[in-house]
């Protein structure tokens, strides 16, 4: 029901599933709690000396920003010790962040980005978090990697929280897509965008056309038609879009449609894609998949993809379902 808190829409969705313990709600609860703090930070920026460089660079050789590394811990300390995780991964640590001996261990596994789009911090451009949640077999005390190279159809819940003019969370537990708004002076995020639904049709395109020399025949097609529009055989003239903010992409084409490509380049000097599978590719994909849309690394469906590694990168298409299927029918 639109107005009523995270809180309460979770409660209410357990309460129709009679074997639910209420671990997952209060996951769920963890989880919207440290995108609370991460928002906070976020938004004091400067005043708390949060932008800038750390002086560190990641696991995928990319230079951290203080936002990173705060962000980072605060996912970490804010659910490590609740009880419903088996373990971690994060986008910024090598390995699998095991959880600490004292703290009670649960059935599920989470991936998550703790800051998406954190080069655009400094110019005050919106970013946000993403988060996918699987099931830890049974039996497994200590969960390795292979535990979660799972494919993204087995994920229990997706989701991501964008800090910008309004923090809003979307929320898919594979029964549509919801966003929730924080409410700061209650500190609560409500429901404010019930069954979001992306439009089958679009006009806007997303993609960083400064990699255009290095794209694959099928994807410049595609650009070169919507860059031409009626003047080159399309029914209409397009718009283009581009944020460098994974989260805000999506974000818009949840709330009016459109089409977002990081496609395979050779730019990449062999690597698959630029986008990370259990990070990024997988979770906005159920997302989008969830609200009416379709995501593709052009060739193959992005969540029937076998993970070979939790830091594995993929090409990722996604938005308005007959713009990703025109595409797709371009690369076969």
């Amino acid at each position: 029901m639109k107005g009523e808190s995270i809180t309460q829409f979770l409660i209410h969705e357990q309460r129709k599933n009679r074997s639910a313990t209420g671990e997952f709600t209060l996951l769920l609860s963890d989880i919207a709690t440290a995108c609370k703090a991460i928002s906070h930070e976020v938004n004091r920026g400067g005043l708390a000396g949060n932008l800038g460089l750390a002086g560190s660079e990641n696991i995928q050789g990319e230079v951290q920003r203080k936002l990173d590394i705060i962000s980072n811990d605060i996912f970490i300390r804010s659910l490590e010790w609740t009880g419903h995780l088996a373990a971690m991964a994060s986008e910024e640590n090598d390995a699998i962040i095991q959880i600490p001996s004292g703290y009670p261990r649960g059935k599920y596994l989470i991936c998550f980005d703790p800051l998406d789009g954190s080069s655009n911090i400094d110019v005050n451009i919106s970013v946000g978090t993403i988060f996918s949640i699987l099931r830890c077999a049974e039996g497994i005390t200590n969960p390795s990697e292979r535990d979660f190279l799972q494919p993204g159809t087995n994920q229990v819940c997706a989701g991501f929280c964008i800090y910008g003019p309004t923090t809003v969370m979307v929320l898919t537990t594979g029964k549509g897509v919801n966003g929730f708004t924080l409410d700061r002076d209650v500190g609560e995020f409500v429901l404010t965008h019930p069954n979001m639904q992306i439009p089958a049709d679009t006009a806007e395109f997303a993609i960083n056309m400064s990699n255009e020399r290095y794209w694959e025949a099928p994807v410049r097609q595609y650009v070169e038609e919507c860059v031409k529009g009626k003047d080159g055989g399309r029914e209409k003239d397009f718009n283009m879009r581009w944020i460098a903010s994974l989260v805000a992409e999506v974000y818009r084409i949840l709330a009016r449609g459109g089409i977002f490509m990081y496609p395979c380049d050779t730019k990449q000097g062999g690597k698959s894609g630029r986008l990370r599978l259990m990070y990024e590719g997988n979770p906005m994909s159920f997302i989008v998949e969830q609200a009416g849309g379709m995501s593709s690394t052009g060739r193959e469906r992005i969540m029937e993809l076998q993970p070979e590694g939790i830091h594995q990168r993929v090409p990722v298409i996604l938005g308005s379902k007959n713009e990703v299927q025109r595409l797709v029918s371009y690369h076969h």
